[in-house]
């Protein structure tokens, strides 16, 4: 992940830049939005880019009925990891979905020292890999447990060409194609939970502003899975970008279906780690300061995906794309229904594909 937080934190220090160059020429907007985000100042949901999850979760209009079941993926660290700790303090049953064994229980003793009553389960699952989520929705699907909450956070980033054991990029099978399946396979629960309970199911696809990176002509199906001219940070957008997809193509589908699900992408925000400090030099110290008020601590990282789940706002609130806990907008090719569309057709027709070979 270093190179991907030096080239972020680039970028993004690059774009407020030249908000505030046009400001100064006489453009008042753009310095208007950097000023209000640097301060933190709240937008219509009343939260803003400092507001952390903890804020979100205390607020009145947040509901969190103590059968309400969470699954959250990559929640062995990071942002995954906060969203678990806030939620289940808050009385949400927690399934911690992770590759990574050791590191889910130890999330899972943290969460205990803080709230000794939680309910919190850890599951086995590999996104890259189409037999492990088989087996970890099958596991869960076991328990009988109910679902409402279903939050697609896992991500990777490599910075070099590597493959999963069905033969696809590693980066688009574990941040997309992963999600997608995953979220097939527990959508029917969902449905029935939210029918059972009168509570209305959640979806969030955790996305990133990175996937405003890529172009309608670079954004090729058969060239993305292929892994075709590889590069990691354009891998990486390519998956955000089509988690954006996802969401918008599912909230058509269940508002057709009148399904009381939804689903929405959301962007967490730069956080802030040790591996920015570590690599100060790179930035360079004239930089150094600037980019650090434009990250976020990992609580307001897990702030929006926290408000998206339980905000009493956005009940009914379905295909949009949240950042700052304050819906926004994404780039025009993410906010393409036709390109939404197509590419659920092709993931659909690739991940059948895929498992009529495994099955043979």
């Amino acid at each position: 992940m270093i190179s991907l937080n030096i080239v972020i934190v680039k970028k993004v220090v690059t774009f407020f830049s030249l908000r505030i160059f046009k400001a100064a020429a006489g453009k008042a907007k753009p310095m208007k939005a950097t000023l209000k985000y640097l301060a933190g100042i709240a937008g219509p949901s009343g939260y803003g880019s400092k507001t952390t999850a903890e804020q979100v979760t205390q607020d009145s209009s947040c509901f969190y009925p103590s059968h309400l079941t969470a699954i959250i993926t990559g929640a062995t660290s990071g942002i995954g990891a906060e969203t678990a700790r806030v939620l289940a303090k808050r009385g949400l049953r927690i399934v911690i979905a992770g590759r990574d064994m050791k590191k889910a229980k130890e999330v899972r003793e943290n969460i205990w020292k803080e709230s000794p009553n939680a309910d919190v389960l850890v599951l086995e699952i590999d996104l890259s890999s189409f037999a492990s989520i088989q087996r970890f929705c099958s596991e869960f699907l076991s328990l009988g447990l109910p679902l409402s909450i279903l939050i697609n956070n896992a991500g990777l980033f490599s910075q070099k060409l590597e493959f999963s054991e069905e033969k696809v990029e590693m980066t688009f099978a574990t941040n997309y194609l992963g999600h997608y399946l995953l979220t097939e396979m527990l959508l029917e629960k969902m449905v029935e939970t939210a029918e059972n309970t009168g509570i209305q199911g959640r979806i969030i696809n955790v996305s990133s502003v990175i996937h405003s990176w890529v172009k309608r002509d670079g954004f090729c199906f058969n060239n993305m899975f292929n892994g075709t001219n590889y590069n990691g940070t354009r891998a990486y957008a390519q998956s955000k970008l089509a988690n954006i997809l996802h969401a918008k193509e599912l909230a058509r589908q269940l508002k057709a279906k009148n399904a009381n699900v939804t689903i929405n992408a959301i962007h967490p925000g730069i956080v802030k780690t040790g591996i920015i400090r570590a690599h100060k030099g790179l930035i360079t110290d004239s930089l150094f300061f600037f980019a650090s008020k434009l990250l976020k601590s990992t609580s307001q990282g897990a702030s929006t995906t926290c408000y998206v789940a339980l905000s009493s706002n956005t009940e009914g609130v379905s295909g949009k794309y949240f950042a700052d806990c304050n819906e926004c907008n994404s780039s025009s090719l993410a906010n393409d229904e036709s390109e939404a569309q197509k590419l659920w057709n092709n993931t659909r027709a690739l991940i059948q594909k895929r498992l009529r070979q495994a099955a043979t």
